[in-house]
């Protein structure tokens, strides 16, 4: 079994796509599970929810429970499924629940700031 820490990330990060920002942060949490390389929640209050439409895709993490996935949409594009979240976390990762993860890709950035 993959062992899972979250804890608070250090100082303030942002989330850019398509030249905006979608977020900043003081409040983000940084997931870590087994060797994969560790992941930055933002709260949805520091997102602005309006650049980012949800979708019918989800995935099942044993670990983590059913993610739900957004686009984002941009002025340029619609970055399809680059949002995840668990809105109903197992109760181990709880901490995770009303929080969003991005992937990180050429139009999607996560970065400390």
């Amino acid at each position: 079994m993959a062992i899972i820490t979250i804890r608070k990330a250090a100082g303030t990060w942002s989330v850019r796509a398509g030249g905006a920002v979608l977020g900043e942060t003081k409040n983000a949490l940084e997931l870590s599970e087994g060797d994969y390389p560790p992941v930055i929640y933002f709260p949805r209050a520091d997102i602005a929810m309006a650049f980012l439409d949800k979708t019918g895709h989800t995935t099942h993490c044993p670990h983590k429970g059913d993610a739900s996935y957004f686009s984002i949409v941009t002025k340029s594009k619609t970055l399809k499924n680059s949002v995840w979240s668990y809105e109903t976390p197992i109760e181990s990762v709880d901490r995770i629940n009303g929080y969003l993860a991005f992937y990180h890709n050429d139009d999607v950035t996560v970065e400390q700031l």
